[in-house]
């Protein structure tokens, strides 16, 4: 009854008091126990997210223990509220994730020089307010999930596509990225996004060895072998995603896990429901208003509706005149309209942008085939 009434206090002033309350009231509660039999009951369900977790199974923790990974713990002691916003998730893709400076700042967008006074603002709060490095007490969990979900979002995303370096791919990172998000996932199940992200993750890496070639070079999602796809994965990732629609509280990770899945549910490339993808991210960009979200949308525009309708959208981007991908993308709808010598000076421009050789390598092919 009193979660019943919580849900009216957010609700019946967005949506307008409901024409019974009393019995608006006693429905809401009795959906409400009925869910808390359901979670109950998905004990099992619970177990195939521990099951690949044999650090977990083989971690000894205490009473007083509110989350079974150090790693994790840390990710959610970052967030402490006296840190700036800004400055929480860099934090901890530093200390926890281990990326270096020019990793975290590629992955905001932002300066290195800027990155990196945030970085020093942010531990030098740490050790002047003594902020305390340690588990937060369970009822503050909820509020630092955001920052937590978006770190190790960034620590998958610069395993999965590097940032820098030699390797596009780096593995370790990849997997330790899922590690951590199936530890959320167990930790916190009624969270929709927690589950959203693992979904995400999982569609995500079901690909990764299918592209890169044996030589190393990069592989085009419509070019890539799709029976070299983990079909466990995929499955996997339905199941968890399936879990996470059905709290019905939608958010950024479960729409970018929907548009992945009807990815990994294509047989062939030209199987692929753009339509549908569109409208996803038509609802991910009013959510977040990324500009590399409204980068992505415009590709599945020019999938949709042709290259000139996606050159378009790209060239009315704002703010992402020094990310190579912009450029790649610009490249690409350029060439396909056969404005060949625009497309060069865009492919060479990606290309001097370009931090890995596995792009820079891609990117020469295609101004040779130009």
């Amino acid at each position: 009854m009193q979660e019943a009434f919580a849900i009216a206090t957010a609700r019946w002033p967005r949506d307008g008091e409901p024409r019974n309350p009393g019995a608006w009231i006693i429905a809401t509660a009795r959906n409400v126990a009925i869910d808390r039999i359901r979670r109950e009951q998905t004990l099992a369900r619970k177990q195939e997210l521990l099951a690949r977790l044999q650090e977990v199974e083989t971690t000894e923790t205490t009473d007083d223990d509110t989350i079974p990974d150090e790693r994790l713990a840390l990710l959610f002691a970052c967030c402490h509220p006296a840190l700036a916003a800004e400055a929480r998730v860099p934090l901890m893709l530093s200390a926890v994730g281990g990326l270096r400076t020019p990793e975290i700042a590629r992955a905001f967008l932002v300066p290195e020089k800027t990155l990196a006074q945030r970085l020093v603002r942010a531990k030098r709060k740490v050790r002047d307010a003594g902020i305390p490095i340690r588990v937060p007490p369970a009822h503050l969990l909820p509020s630092r999930l955001a920052s937590v979900l978006a770190a190790i979002y960034l620590v998958f995303n610069e395993g999965y596509s590097a940032t820098s370096g030699e390797e596009l791919v780096r593995r370790d990172l990849c997997a330790e990225a899922i590690r951590l998000a199936k530890l959320l996932a167990v930790l916190m199940p009624d969270e929709a996004e927690a589950l959203g992200l693992l979904a995400l993750l999982l569609f995500q890496d079901s690909r990764r060895t299918a592209r890169l070639d044996g030589s190393g070079d990069i592989v085009l999602l419509e070019d890539q072998d799709r029976s070299l796809w983990d079909r466990a994965e995929i499955a996997e990732g339905s199941r968890v995603l399936e879990r996470a629609l059905s709290r019905r509280e939608p958010g950024v990770y479960q729409l970018q896990a929907a548009i992945a899945a009807l990815h990994a549910q294509a047989r062939t490339a030209a199987d692929t429901d753009w339509a549908q993808i569109a409208a996803l991210y038509d609802e991910l960009l009013r959510r977040s208003g990324s500009p590399v979200v409204e980068l992505n949308r415009a590709v599945a525009f020019a999938m949709r509706d042709g290259p000139a309708a996606g050159l378009e959208l790209t060239d009315g981007i704002a703010g992402l005149e020094d990310y190579h991908l912009w450029h790649a993308a610009r490249a690409d709808l350029l060439r396909r309209l056969g404005r060949d010598a625009e497309a060069r000076t865009a492919y060479e421009r990606a290309a001097e942008l370009a931090g890995t050789d596995a792009e820079r390598r891609f990117l020469a092919r295609r101004l040779a085939e130009l």
